[in-house]
């Protein structure tokens, strides 16, 4: 016999997952077009480090222009846009104890580890709190072996937007296009998507009813749930209302969806996702996840047959297999620029207006302190950020500083992120953003 309790909290979990956010959103959107300062922002997220050597070109030691200077190998497919990148080395991780991953920690700048829930908001939720409204404000996706993303298509490990408030990955291509564009599909996306819809439906006013005969610190949980299906019904219908709209973006539909050779099929489909998600305006936040925040992660697709911990033992410096992932990174990261660009906004595209962040979630290498956490910027966000050129701090001053940048350059008023008086005597020697990135 089913337990009632427990499937219903299975559908929530699904509904958060669905929503990209905690089961209330704390906002309602009414228009995927906001054409009042518009601002969006990506992180890109690499498992099992980003050794420095990878991204600091030879030779140099110190900060300095990029125009002279040959991009290593493992990025050179960023060459031709050297004007709008940013390596900042020299940020340090320490207290986010990152070991084999910093979880949560990397983008919530806090002690994170395998099994321990968040303690706070992460910087791209909080972003996606300050910039323009959207439809969806927040959007992530997570990368794997195929095994791994059929059976766990969500997964929570890097975003969260509160304390023990996991914000859930999107890994099954099927699945999330059936969510963003399953109204304006036809065939047996559609048939899927109304069935799911009217399942939803029903649950939502059987659950309604039914919450109101339990005690009140049950109802109370109940009400929770209720209200997530309420969201995701709502997130639907409003999607409905400016389906002509997206009926523009809404990429194709292959066999690399229904019957991918590799996993790098499913990559690369949900990265068409992601980046429909942003030129659409559905969202202007979108978190991507190589290696879901986790040790694990395949690229059998690139000829690359170790996959999971393994990788992370091994030197990524020259090392034929990074070089190949990279790129193949690299290569993502030059496909969502040119999206971008190909679409005009303002006085310019939209990529003038968006900021890309790729990072690792566990800092220069796997088994690391976490004493340096190199850092790539693509685009100025609306001219905000220099470009062109390549920052080495002294290792005293935490991802949170960069964090705290963010927020400052989106309108957000704050000298620290995540970071209280006593954390920041033992591991920030500044206070507020960091001057030596901003334009």
């Amino acid at each position: 016999m089913l337990n009632r309790r427990n499937m219903l909290h299975g559908m929530a979990a699904g509904v958060g997952a669905t929503f990209g956010a905690s089961l209330f959103p704390e906002r309602i959107m009414a228009s995927p077009v906001n054409n009042t300062n518009p601002r969006r922002i990506i992180f890109f997220m690499q498992n099992q480090g980003f050794d420095p050597a990878t991204c600091v070109p030879k030779g140099m030691t110190s900060s300095g222009s990029l125009a002279k200077a040959r991009l290593p190998e493992p990025i050179e497919a960023l060459e031709p846009y050297k004007e709008r990148l940013h390596i900042i080395n020299g940020l340090h991780g320490m207290h986010t104890s990152p070991s084999h991953s910093a979880f949560f920690g990397a983008l919530g700048g806090y002690r994170g580890s395998d099994g321990v829930p968040p303690s706070a908001p992460t910087i791209d939720y909080e972003l996606s709190k300050v910039l323009p409204q959207t439809l969806l404000p927040h959007l992530c996706i997570g990368m794997d072996s195929i095994e791994n993303m059929t059976t766990k298509p969500t997964i929570a490990t890097l975003s969260a937007s509160g304390a023990g408030q996991p914000i859930f990955m999107h890994s099954n291509p099927n699945h999330l296009y059936q969510m963003l564009y399953g109204g304006i599909s036809t065939g047996d996306i559609r048939l899927q998507h109304e069935a799911r819809s009217n399942v939803l439906n029903q649950i939502e006013k059987l659950a309604a009813a039914n919450g109101r005969s339990l005690p009140t610190t049950d109802r109370q949980r109940y009400g929770q749930y209720v209200q997530g299906f309420k969201d995701v019904n709502g997130l639907r219908d409003r999607l409905d209302t400016v389906s002509d709209h997206l009926r523009k973006f809404a990429p194709a539909v292959d066999e690399r969806y229904t019957k991918p050779e590799f996993e790098t099929d499913w990559h690369d489909v949900l990265l068409d996702l992601g980046i429909s998600a942003l030129t659409s305006g559905i969202t202007n936040t979108l978190t991507i996840g190589s290696g879901r925040g986790q040790i694990f992660g395949a690229w059998k697709g690139l000829g690359v047959e170790d996959q999971g911990h393994n990788l992370g033992h091994m030197k990524q410096p020259d090392n034929p297999i990074w070089i190949k992932i990279r790129q193949y990174n690299s290569r993502m990261l030059v496909r969502i620029m040119e999206s971008l660009e190909s679409v005009p906004e303002g006085s310019g595209t939209m990529m003038d207006h968006t900021l890309i962040v790729y990072t690792s979630n566990n800092a220069d290498k796997q088994h690391t302190n976490g004493a340096n956490w190199p850092v790539m910027l693509l685009g100025n966000f609306n001219g905000t950020f220099k470009t062109g050129c390549f920052t080495q701090l002294d290792g005293k001053r935490p991802i949170n500083a960069l964090f705290a940048t963010l927020l400052r350059v989106a309108g957000q008023n704050i000298d620290r992120f995540n970071m209280n008086d006593q954390l920041a005597r033992k591991f920030d020697t500044g206070t507020g953003p960091l001057k030596e990135v901003l334009a």
